[in-house]
C-alpha cells in the first residue's frame, strides 16, 4: 500500500560534512560547496529519517512534485517519461509512475513499486508501469547502486539535441555541472526500448561517474542520490541542450565559440556539482510547485 506524505517534524536534518580529507587543497578555504555558497548561516544538509517509513513517505512527496514540476516545464510527450527511486528499504526495488497519467496530476499515492524482475510489489496496482522505462530504470538501479533515482523524459531541446549524438559543450557556467565523466552519450538508437539487453548497453554507456546522458535520436537520461539531484539536473541538460542550440545558430553565421577552460570547468564540477548541492538546486523549483498547488502531490 503506498504510504501518505509524513509532517515536516519527522525530519531530522544532518549536520554538515566536510567533503575534504586532510592533507588535500581544501576549497574556499576549507568549507563544503554549500557552506562556501551560503553567506551567512549554511542551507541544511539533505534530511535523514528516524524511520524507513518516513523516508518512503518523503521520497514519494519529492518524486510526485519532481513530476509535476517536468509538467510546467513542458517536459511532457504522451505516454512517455518517467522517473524511478530506489525503495529506502528493499534496494532491489524501485519506485515509479503509472503508464498513461499526466505528470502535472501525479501525486505520492500514485506511485508503483517494482522489483527487478519486474514484478509489481507495492504503491498503486490500478495501472501498469512503462514497460520501456522499466527496462532502461532496471539496467541503470543494478549498474550503478550509488544512483536512487532516474529521470528520463522526452523533451522538445533534448530531443532536438539528440540528433547530433554529441555532448553537450562547456560554454557556460551551469553545463560545467556535467564536466568530464559526468556527461556521457548513449550512441545506439534501436526504436522503443522493449529489450533487456538494449538497457544493459544503455547503463553501460553511462559509465561508473556518469550523472546525465544524451540517448541519440531520444532524449535524455540523469541521475543521482536523491530524487532531487537527478530531477535539477534533467532541468539543467534540457535548458543545456536549448542553450547549446541557440549558440549553434549564431556560430553558423560566424560568430565564434568561446568556451570555458578544463581548469574553470574542473573547479565549477567541484564545487558546484556534489549531492547536497545538487539537491538543494531543486527546492526553489519544488517549494514553488507546493506553493502554487498548497502541497496536493504530497497526498
Amino acid at each position: 500500500m503506498a504510504p501518505s506524505a509524513v509532517p515536516a517534524e519527522s525530519i531530522v536534518v544532518p549536520q554538515m560534512k566536510q567533503l575534504v580529507s586532510k592533507g588535500e587543497e581544501k576549497p574556499a578555504q576549507g568549507l563544503s560547496p554549500l557552506q562556501a555558497i551560503s553567506q551567512g548561516v549554511c542551507l541544511p544538509g539533505i534530511p535523514i529519517f528516524s524511520s524507513m517509513d518516513r523516508h518512503r513517505a518523503w521520497i514519494l512527496e519529492h518524486m510526485a512534485g519532481a513530476f509535476r514540476v517536468f509538467a510546467r516545464k513542458g517536459f511532457t510527450e504522451g505516454m512517455s517519461g518517467h522517473i524511478s527511486v530506489r525503495d529506502p528499504e528493499n534496494c532491489h526495488t524501485f519506485w515509479t509512475n503509472p503508464l498513461g497519467k499526466h505528470f502535472a496530476t501525479l501525486k505520492a499515492s500514485d506511485m508503483i513499486l517494482v522489483d527487478y524482475d519486474g514484478k509489481v510489489v507495492g504503491g498503486n496496482t490500478s495501472r501498469p508501469a512503462n514497460a520501456a522505462g522499466f527496462l532502461i530504470h532496471s539496467a541503470v538501479h543494478k549498474a550503478r547502486p550509488d544512483v536512487h533515482a532516474a529521470c528520463h523524459c522526452h523533451g522538445k531541446a533534448g530531443k532536438a539535441w539528440s540528433a547530433f549524438g554529441r555532448k553537450l559543450e562547456m560554454i557556460n557556467q551551469d553545463i560545467c555541472y556535467m564536466y568530464g565523466e559526468a556527461q556521457a552519450v548513449y550512441e545506439e538508437f534501436g526504436g522503443v526500448v522493449l529489450d533487456e539487453a538494449e538497457g544493459k548497453r544503455l547503463a553501460a554507456a553511462l559509465g561508473p561517474n556518469g550523472k546525465g546522458m544524451i540517448l541519440r535520436n531520444h532524449g535524455l537520461l540523469t541521475v543521482g542520490g536523491t530524487v532531487d539531484e537527478a530531477a535539477y539536473l534533467y532541468t539543467l541538460m534540457e535548458r543545456s541542450c536549448e542553450v547549446q542550440l541557440m549558440v549553434e545558430a549564431a556560430a553558423a553565421n560566424g560568430i565564434p565559440k568561446i568556451f570555458v577552460d578544463d581548469e574553470a570547468a574542473a573547479y565549477t564540477f567541484k564545487m558546484a556539482s556534489d549531492p547536497e548541492s545538487l539537491y538543494w538546486e531543486f527546492q526553489p523549483d519544488l517549494e514553488y510547485e507546493r506553493e502554487i498547488c498548497d502541497g496536493i502531490f504530497a497526498n
